[in-house]
């Protein structure tokens, strides 16, 4: 095997670099005068006549702090404007509160308030202060300040979904997608700001995501009703929805691996034994996703969801589980030194370069069908860098502290 795929090898450590400088060019044209994010093509043109939506932007901001941080020329200003948006731009309700889903082409509300785009907010937030980008202590705590009052549920140890626009009215759906990225949002609120209130959260989190993952042979149940009770069936009829598809998604059983290692590497406060059963937990939902998931169906790549017996629906390829599966797989590879999941790495690295790696348009294919042939259905064009982007720093970096936060630490 290419040794540029081996980790921690040099030729895999400037692979990665020339991949994260190569998105950090592609991306730059996302900003509008507005204040929100540009969906981008697949040259990285901005797709002016979709909507601009918070949770782009807020990925957006996040990226370009990142790479302001490490140094890249430019990125201060991308990070900058996004920033600006969502501080006193076109994305934030002045009369309500809280941030719109976004804005339609020609400037009209996209309706309702998501857990998911705020959590975004708070994650973009933070790495703008670590970043020292003007407005983004403002912005941070306005974010924190909005999730605690509409979002965070403190008897529940939860979040809630999704509210109308008007902050009145609260839809039962209960969802698991917006609560990982609630933990991902909470740990580097605590890293950055030194709260360890919101780390305490996250595991509140995770304590009830890894057991109803035990519960179901590991495969993490997604929709859930208003009182907490797994909705297995949601979407059957419609499974490849891009936010709630039907069945398993594996990817999201890696990412919440990875997270769930986060989380019980850096919280000082559970005891040993405690540490390892949840990292015992991140590896079984690692290994339950990739058993099910990696080359079912005898090509390449990670089917997109599963059946609640690990047989495939919906087989396209999203960019985004290859990520987490990279990272996760570092991560694991860190923590454990069992050199499988360095050979899961090398398996994933390989498939990125030769299969989803865009080498003529830049950046990576988002949607690929069941042979791996380029597909635009749920996820047309390259709408943003961040799952991509993470891909090509954490594998090297401190897996205990969220990525911004992590990113001068040796």
């Amino acid at each position: 095997m290419d040794k540029k795929y081996i980790i921690d090898t040099p030729e895999n450590k400037a692979f990665l670099v020339s991949n994260l400088e190569a998105l950090l060019k592609f991306g730059k044209n996302f900003p509008s005068p507005e204040g929100g994010s540009y969906y981008l093509g697949d040259d990285g043109t901005p797709w002016k006549d979709r909507p601009r939506e918070t949770w782009i932007t807020c990925r957006m901001a996040h990226v370009y702090s990142i790479g302001k941080m490490l140094g890249y020329e430019g990125c201060d200003k991308l990070a900058e404007a996004a920033v600006k948006g969502l501080l006193c731009g076109e994305l934030i309700d002045r009369e309500h509160g809280g941030w719109y889903a976004g804005r339609t082409a020609d400037g009209g509300i996209l309706p309702s308030k998501q857990c998911y785009a705020h959590a975004f907010v708070i994650l973009a937030a933070s790495s703008a202060f670590l970043a020292g980008i003007d407005g983004a202590e403002a912005l941070l705590k306005e974010a924190l300040s909005v999730y605690d009052r509409f979002f965070w549920n403190e008897e529940e140890g939860l979040s809630c979904d999704t509210w109308n626009t008007e902050f009145t009215v609260l839809d039962d759906y209960r969802g698991i997608n917006a609560n990982m990225h609630t933990v991902e949002a909470f740990l580097a609120a605590a890293d950055a700001l030194k709260e360890e209130k919101y780390r305490v959260r996250a595991g509140r989190i995770i304590s009830r995501v890894t057991e109803w993952a035990k519960d179901n042979d590991y495969r993490i149940p997604e929709h859930f009703t208003v009182d907490w009770k797994p909705d297995l069936l949601k979407n059957k009829e419609k499974p490849d929805d891009p936010f709630k598809p039907y069945g398993a998604t594996p990817g999201h059983g890696i990412e919440w691996a990875r997270l769930i290692s986060q989380w019980a590497e850096s919280d000082g406060s559970i005891s040993e034994t405690d540490r390892k059963k949840y990292i015992e937990t991140a590896c079984r939902l690692y290994r339950r996703a990739v058993s099910d998931a990696w080359n079912a169906d005898g090509q390449k790549g990670i089917v997109y969801t599963t059946d609640w017996d690990g047989t495939p629906v919906v087989r396209d390829r999203m960019h985004w589980t290859l990520a987490e599966a990279i990272n996760t797989s570092a991560v694991l590879f860190r923590i454990t030194g069992d050199e499988s999941y360095a050979s899961d790495y090398s398996s994933f690295m390989e498939y990125l370069d030769n299969t989803v790696i865009d080498h003529t348009c830049g950046s990576w294919f988002h949607q690929l069908d069941e042979n791996n042939q380029v597909k635009g259905t749920v996820w047309p064009g390259k709408s943003d860098l961040y799952h991509a982007f993470q891909a090509m720093l954490i594998p090297y970096r401190d897996y205990r502290l969220s990525i911004a936060s992590g990113i001068f630490v040796k």
